[in-house]
């Protein structure tokens, strides 16, 4: 029994449905409001022609018939889409590489590392590989603001004693 099965969709003008037919088995179609209701109803329809199991199992491939320019718009869109993965993948890796360059060699803290990258520092330690105790502990820099403000502060503290 053929396992896989060319799924013909065809937009109907008046109604504005999609015809759904398989040309291999003939007599077999149906109609549906949009094409995921379309490719449920031909399996169901499928099972009428040949084995209930054989129809839920087989391998729809989708041809869904539009004008050329638009069929051209979407094949536009899909290799735009690739590219932009691609585009995706290489600044994941760049960000990994600027995240490892301010938090181990700058010495950075992961806020301050988001800060510079414009990321959240949620995504600074995700890409640092996680909860590490280098990554937790405050950069210099932030140590350093943080003994200045404890150093302005102590004068105060005393003086409010005397």
């Amino acid at each position: 029994m053929k396992n896989r099965y060319v799924v013909q969709f065809t937009r109907d003008a008046e109604s504005g449905w999609w015809v759904v037919r398989v040309p291999e088995i003939p007599g077999c179609l149906t109609q549906g409001r949009s094409i995921a209701e379309g490719r449920r109803r031909i399996r169901e329809a499928m099972a009428l022609f040949i084995d209930e199991a054989a129809a839920e199992q087989a391998t729809l491939v989708d041809d869904v018939r539009l004008p050329r320019d638009v069929m051209r718009q979407i094949r536009l869109v899909a290799a735009k889409r690739a590219l932009a993965e691609r585009v995706r993948e290489k600044v994941k890796d760049v960000t990994r590489a600027a995240v490892n360059q301010l938090t181990r060699r700058a010495g950075l803290s992961v806020r301050d590392a988001a800060e510079m990258l414009g990321i959240s520092y949620q995504r600074v330690q995700q890409l640092a590989g996680g909860g590490s105790a280098h990554l937790a502990r405050p950069g210099r820099a932030a140590r350093a603001r943080r003994a200045s403000r404890v150093t302005m502060a102590a004068p105060r503290a005393s003086a409010s004693h005397r």
